[in-house]
């Protein structure tokens, strides 16, 4: 049985001699035929190999089995790309069940059974691993993760069952539910054998041989396995405080992660083939939800746009870059600093007034560097190297020799042009020019400069470590050298590139900023904090409106909102409430909760909306100002307007960014008279 489409993971099968033992091992390697960058998974093809593989090793009666992956990868998962074409609940209860039963003989085998985790585990694949009786684990493996609840779906092949079982309800509960609605958080090696996921973590280089011995030594009896018993008496206390986390976090906006916790708690008596039934029913029930299509959708956009930018040019045109300026040493240029000293490898050297300030910011970047170290997270050579890479000064001309620079220093027009025209007598004429900016005009900061071609908007999120998008700004001179050197260094940098066009706020601040003004303006009319604060609590938000406003700085917001306002005074209107917040220097929210000292100074109207009214009012505004993007051409289609989202606001998979959401709403169309995605893109068909 193969589906349409499905690249085959083979179960290659070999048996192997090891020292010390009377009689062959039997070594299942799982390989679809590609390398690394196109990973083993499962369609029901897959699964029949992996089922015929376990049958011929158990005929040649071996000392154990092991399952083990090519090269960096081990299995990451079911085969997502076949699950839109599953024609009804039927077959995807079928899926379900294949994997269930051929898993299941591993985990139910009376010769022992060893999974040899050598990279990339997800989904499917660390559920595998899971049915084994012992597993070894690279500390080169990349990813380790069981990633369904963010998707829209569950682990769907006993990893509800097995890993409360094996590592404890807490533990568990933070892989299954927690991680995943955490931007997908991965685990790393030492991470997961900590927790008991791995048996013993083994160095890459030699990982295999280090693996059949480790298990010839479990077989012989020489090493004992030793597993702490799961506290069970905690499993209703720790589902019952991640349900109200969910609540006051979702409010029921990702019906997924409901049923990861009602499938954890079938969990606790033990009883795997009810478990893995109810999995089954949750998978079939989940698969033709238009929360799943809209996880897809935008897994497809973070795995695949994201690394093919639409409107990049020819990346032969790029330049080389061998060392980095920065001009300001505050908090957003140390972080640069750090960051593309660590990516790039070159020396990075920060500016700014006075010696006071860029002191500053290279301590800064050593305390960052101590504390990688400490932490374990980085070796001390690595530290050594990057102390070394990292230098401030108040000369510029310590910049002639570099290939690129990129500013950090205060929003303001003005000032940021007065930089580039003292720059452009320092560096070279092919040097990059790149900015920061969050809002304001490549081409009017590059219209006085002899070379405003190499200048470019190179707009980065805070945290700048964390959050993976970056916003590359084609000004109306900008050519296609300049460009293309931008899109390298963003991939050298480990960043999501999006190529966007010269307009105010670009993508990102401009569609949140119109989101956050339209519930400002509820307030503004009489509508009280807290109803417009939790008004779009439905859509399961990464966060409430005035924890976002807190996040990004009320002064900040209002800054972006003027310049906004400026551009476009009919959609953005200017907020006097929110000035007195930011002129107030108060916190907006303490705890999730509205200060009531800051509510105490707003002038409001006598016109206050509902929540649903505010929710409303909020969607109808994106999706006008979405369909207005586009026909400006500010991104080149609607998936970039969600890529953007995604990675740089860090709205969730179920949404699909946001353009799926509007569209399954119908608030694309009754606002702009038709959808932004072919229906069936991220949403069941007709």
């Amino acid at each position: 049985m193969k589906a349409p489409n499905e690249v085959v993971t083979k179960a290659l099968l070999r048996q192997v001699t090891v020292p010390g033992l009377d009689r062959p091992a039997a070594l299942i390697t799982l390989d679809n035929g590609f390398d690394h960058t196109k990973p083993n998974t499962f369609g029901p093809a897959g699964l029949t190999s992996l089922d015929e593989a376990i049958t011929a090793a158990l005929a040649a009666d071996p000392a154990f089995i092991a399952v083990t992956g090519k090269p960096y990868i081990f299995c990451v998962g079911a085969d997502i790309v076949g699950l839109p074409q599953l024609a009804d609940r039927a077959q995807a209860l079928e899926i379900g069940r294949l994997g269930h039963r051929v898993f299941a003989r591993l985990k139910d085998s009376s010769v022992p059974t060893f999974a040899f985790v050598n990279g990339a585990a997800m989904g499917g694949g660390l559920e595998l691993a899971l049915h084994c009786h012992y597993r070894t684990l690279s500390g080169g493996a990349a990813a380790l993760a069981l990633p369904e609840v963010s998707l829209g779906l569950v682990p769907g092949w006993g990893g509800t069952q097995l890993l409360p079982n094996l590592i404890g309800i807490p533990a568990a509960t933070q892989v299954i539910i927690q991680n995943p609605l955490m931007q997908n958080k991965m685990l790393k090696p030492k991470q997961a054998a900590e927790m008991g996921i791995a048996d013993v973590l083994l160095e890459p280089a030699d990982f295999l041989e280090r693996s059949l011995e480790w298990a010839a030594g479990v077989v012989r009896g020489q090493v004992t396995v030793t597993r702490p018993e799961v506290d069970k008496d905690m499993w209703a206390g720790v589902l019952y405080f991640a349900r109200e986390t969910l609540n006051q976090r979702l409010h029921g906006a990702v019906p997924a992660a409901y049923k990861a916790l009602d499938l954890l708690e079938t969990a606790k008596d033990g009883d795997f083939a009810a478990g893995t039934a109810a999995e089954d029913e949750a998978l079939a029930d989940l698969v033709f939800s238009e929360e799943l299509r809209s996880g897809l959708y935008a897994f497809d956009l973070v795995q695949r746009r994201a690394k093919r930018p639409a409107g990049a040019p020819d990346k032969g045109l790029a330049r080389p870059v061998t060392k980095v300026g920065i001009v300001g040493a505050g908090l957003m240029a140390s972080q640069l600093a750090l960051l593309f000293a660590r990516r790039l490898q070159v020396p990075v050297v920060m500016s700014d007034l006075d010696q006071a300030r860029v002191d500053k910011g290279v301590g800064y970047v050593h305390t960052q560097i101590e504390k990688a170290v400490t932490k374990g997270r980085m070796d001390k050579g690595t530290a050594a190297k990057l102390y070394g890479l990292v230098s401030g000064t108040v000369d510029k001309g310590a910049f002639a020799d570099a290939d690129f620079v990129i500013e950090a220093v205060f929003e303001d027009l003005g000032v940021k042009k007065q930089v580039w025209a003292e720059l452009e007598k320092i560096v070279s004429p092919e040097a990059v020019l790149a900015t920061n900016t969050s809002s304001l005009s490549i081409t009017e900061m590059a219209a006085e400069l002899e070379h405003p071609e190499r200048v470019v908007g190179f707009h980065f999120f805070n945290p700048v470590a964390v959050l993976p998008l970056l916003e590359i700004v084609r000004g109306e001179r900008t050519d296609d050298a300049t460009l293309a050197t931008a899109f390298a260094v963003g991939k050298q940098l480990k960043k999501s590139s999006v190529l966007v066009s010269d307009a105010p706020a670009f993508v990102v601040n401009r569609l949140l900023t119109r989101f956050l003004g339209t519930v400002f303006a509820a307030v503004d009319a009489g509508t009280p904090l807290d109803v417009a604060n939790s008004a779009l609590d439905p859509l399961g938000l990464p966060m409430r409106p005035l924890a976002l406003l807190q996040l990004v700085g009320p002064a900040v917001a209002y800054h972006v909102g003027g310049t906004l306002h400026a551009a476009f005074p009919d959609r953005f209107g200017v907020s006097e409430n929110l000035k007195r917040i930011a002129d107030s220097g108060q916190p907006i929210v303490v705890d999730d909760q509205v200060n009531d000292e800051v509510a105490k100074l707003l002038v409001v109207g006598d016109q206050p909306l509902t929540a649903e009214q505010v929710r409303q009012n909020a969607l109808d505004a994106l999706a006008q100002e979405i369909r207005l993007m586009l026909d400006e051409g500010v991104v080149a289609e609607a998936q970039d307007i969600d890529l953007c989202m995604i990675l740089g606001a860090g709205w969730p998979f179920h949404l699909g960014g946001v353009t799926p959401y509007l569209d399954r709403t119908g608030t694309s169309e009754r606002v702009t008279g038709r959808r932004f995605l072919p229906l069936g893109a991220a949403s069941l068909p007709a």
